[in-house]
């Protein structure tokens, strides 16, 4: 009997649901204050997830949760690029 790995589960920061990590995309703030999306999940820094949902990363936007999350200004560019990551997903 083989044994199931454990799926790793994130919280989405907007819907505020439990998702396994592929489901979500990662935005990250470095040391340095750099604001980036990291498709890969892997890079170093305070993460936060979004469900690949084009009216979760709209509500986001409005909401501004991303500020909050980072004590930071996010770019709208951030919000582009996910919203490019979403489409792409959606093919």
């Amino acid at each position: 009997m083989v044994k199931k790995r454990k799926v790793p589960l994130r919280k989405c920061i907007v819907t505020h649901e439990m998702k396994p990590k592929e489901e979500l995309i990662r935005v990250v703030r470095n040391k340095e204050g750099d604001v980036f999306v990291d498709p890969t999940g892997k890079k170093n820094g305070r993460g936060a997830y979004l469900s690949k949902d084009l009216s979760v990363i709209d509500k986001a936007m409005e909401t501004r949760i991303l500020n909050q999350q980072f004590k930071t200004n996010i770019d709208n560019e951030i919000y582009e690029e996910l919203r490019q990551i979403v489409e792409g997903n959606q093919l």
